[in-house]
């Protein structure tokens, strides 16, 4: 039987759940933002630093060259940061899923073990019969089939002795 305490404490397992969700999307969106915000910092160095290069420093080249490499190291971090969130976004999605189609599933089994349980015996008497009903129809399909094949035999049988029968009038009749 589920009840209404039952309901609740499965709802209120789903809300934690969407609420722990929420917040992990929360500390993705901070780590994606500090990420970003270190982006624009290192851009704004190197911007910084490529108008220094245009006056021609060879040692600050060498350090526009690393700051670089090192923006893209950030940009790629991020990516791969973005993709394993997302990957873990959609895991958790997928799982959510299947927990409440378990969920519904074994709800919905409870729930007819739970009406078969209350029917009176007049109804399950009918339930009996019918199913009682179903296996003779069945079996009677079965001889139906059987039946069917068999006249198609005697059928074929018949065919093949009119048609010697009349090969032979002809015969006859040619003779």
């Amino acid at each position: 039987v589920v009840t209404r305490d039952y309901v609740e404490e499965l709802l209120k397992e789903m809300w934690q759940y969407a609420r722990e969700n929420e917040q992990l999307l929360q500390e993705l969106r901070s780590q994606i933002e500090e990420t970003e915000q270190k982006i624009s910092v290192k851009q704004s160095e190197r911007d910084r630093l490529l108008e220094y290069q245009n006056v021609g420093s060879k040692i600050q080249i060498k350090k526009i060259e690393n700051l670089e490499k090192e923006i893209q190291e950030v940009k790629e971090e991020l990516n791969r940061t973005k993709e394993h969130y997302s990957n873990a976004l959609k895991s958790l999605k997928e799982e959510h899923a299947r927990l409440v189609e378990k969920h519904a599933q074994s709800s919905h089994e409870q729930a007819l073990e739970n009406a078969v349980r209350y029917l009176d015996k007049f109804s399950c008497r009918e339930i009996e019969e019918n199913e009682w009903l179903k296996e003779e129809v069945k079996m009677c399909q079965k001889e139906v089939n059987d039946l069917k094949a068999s006249v198609q035999l005697l059928e074929e049988e018949n065919v093949g002795l009119v048609t010697k029968l009349i090969e032979g009038r002809l015969q006859n009749l040619r003779v």
